[in-house]
């Protein structure tokens, strides 16, 4: 079994669309748009083979989690990468792109790698390594 995806509901779908696509490489299907409720959502591929379906549904706007708290839930996605060095250079892309490093890079107990950042909507991102 495999797990097929992940969703994220968001007001600004196109942005987050561009951050998965430039920042971690995904690739976008065309926008699926239903015309009798207003759902419009984009799978983005990644090279392993993992999607992230985009989601914006008018009815739910405007509803926002706390980003400075772990939610209920999915708590964050997390993207793998080859090398600690991998794991720095994310890091310094995504600051200087203006994006918060809410934990630096460092080593965990069980092993890896890894930093903590926001995407747009304010969702927790992790990029690890494992420590060999």
């Amino acid at each position: 079994m495999t797990l097929e995806h992940v969703a994220i509901l968001t007001d600004r779908i196109e942005i987050l669309r561009d951050y998965y696509i430039r920042y971690f490489g995904g690739t976008p299907n065309r926008k699926y748009k239903n015309p009798k409720t207003g759902l419009e959502t984009y799978f983005i591929t990644f090279g392993s083979g993992a999607k992230l379906e985009i989601m914006s549904l008018p009815a739910l706007s405007g509803i926002k989690n706390d980003p400075t708290l772990p939610n209920k839930g999915i708590t964050h996605l997390a993207f793998g990468v080859d090398t600690m060095s991998e794991v720095d250079e994310k890091a310094g892309q995504l600051e200087a792109s203006g994006f918060p490093i809410v934990s630096s890079p460092r080593k965990t107990g069980d092993g890896f790698y890894e930093f903590v950042t926001l995407d747009p909507d304010g969702n927790r991102i992790e990029v690890t390594t494992k420590v060999v």
